[in-house]
């Protein structure tokens, strides 16, 4: 599994890479380096950790992102955010390389965005570390006895790893330099909005407490705002 776990992660870099260097129309791009490093790297040590702490959680994890077991719903938008997130990362390279529509990032922001690249699989770390049950796909995995999970981050929000994913979508742009990216933030975090509504749907039809959990826990993504 750790195998796989490394090869995933190599082709995933690749593939990033591909579209940012392919778009940018350089491979002289120092921030775009530092992301691809700087993910891979965490990542990595995400897998290798749950690789001796919890493999079930990891095998779920390397799976792919369509599943029979899923909604069809959740089929489609995850095929969407897939394409969605290609074609960013192209937009991304064309804004801060090749055509240079922003004007230049200053370099505080540049840090933030690493910052907040680190903090989001850092967060990620410990919702793993809280929910063994944290698969890509919206499903219930009945054989793994899947459970509502209130410990941890999940004491506080309701979808933990979608509020580290807003760190990712703020910290990505500004790493990179781009404006046009940052300025499609708001959409990337309505979508993941409108995937935790669905998925809580389906979490309070099919899955024991849950609905006791949503009274308790009340906000989503942040504490206080939603």
């Amino acid at each position: 599994m750790i195998a796989r776990l490394v090869l995933q992660t190599v082709v995933w870099l690749a593939c990033m890479g591909a579209l940012l260097f392919g778009a940018a129309g350089t491979l002289a791009w120092p921030a775009a380096w530092w992301y691809l490093i700087e993910t891979g790297a965490l990542s990595l040590w995400i897998g290798l950790w749950l690789a001796r702490h919890d493999p079930g959680l990891l095998a779920e994890r390397l799976t792919p992102i369509v599943q029979s077991q899923q909604s069809r719903w959740d089929r489609i938008f995850m095929v969407g955010v897939a394409l969605a997130w290609c074609a960013w990362l192209v937009l991304m390279g064309f804004d801060a390389q090749r055509f240079r529509w922003s004007a230049p990032m200053p370099v505080p922001l540049v840090s933030l965005g690493s910052l907040c690249v680190f903090l989001c699989l850092f967060m990620c770390r410990y919702v793993f570390q809280a929910n063994s049950f944290a698969a890509p796909v919206v499903k219930i995995q009945t054989a793994r006895g899947h459970k509502v999970i209130d410990s941890g981050p999940y004491a506080y929000v309701r979808h933990p790893m979608y509020s580290a994913a807003l760190l990712l979508f703020v910290g990505t742009p500004l790493l990179l330099g781009s404006w046009w990216g940052l300025a499609c933030v708001p959409v990337l975090a309505i979508g993941i909005g409108w995937r935790a509504v669905r998925e809580e749907r389906v979490l309070v039809e099919q899955l024991d407490g849950y609905t006791d959990y949503t009274t308790r826990v009340r906000y989503r993504f942040i504490p206080h705002v939603w």
